[in-house]
């Protein structure tokens, strides 16, 4: 029972919920990337470099097919990812009001002014 309240306790937290949304939206946004990647980009690339298309590309050696075309398709879903959510944070950052710095404490009197007036207190007694 122990331990069931202990997890109910860590669900409860905000942190594990604002995470599970996270993972949520980021699979949503997977599929969204897939598509624009998939479907419009690797066209266009293709059509740049000469109707290359990167899903159809492989090595064999022996029995085993290297599919790096797919390698590459999935390094353009990940940059554009990184830009978005780059982007987004950007964003986020410039809507957050600035801090305030603190006041810098006053200054003080330093060790050396405070050694000295230890000494010519020890002199005058």
């Amino acid at each position: 029972m122990e331990m069931f309240n202990e997890f109910k306790a860590f669900i409860a937290r905000g942190n594990v919920l604002d995470l599970a949304v996270g993972v949520v939206i980021g699979a949503a946004f997977t599929a969204i990337v897939t598509s624009l990647v998939d479907d419009l980009i690797n066209p266009l690339i293709g059509l740049i470099v000469g109707g290359v298309d990167f899903s159809g590309l492989s090595a064999g050696l022996g029995d085993a097919q290297f599919m790096y075309g797919n390698f590459i398709t999935a390094i353009i879903k990940f940059v554009i990812v990184a830009w978005v959510v780059f982007l987004i944070v950007k964003a986020v950052n410039r809507m957050m009001p600035k801090k305030e710095e603190a006041p810098a404490a006053p200054a003080g009197p330093s060790d050396n002014d405070l050694l000295k007036e230890i000494l010519a207190a020890l002199k005058a007694k």
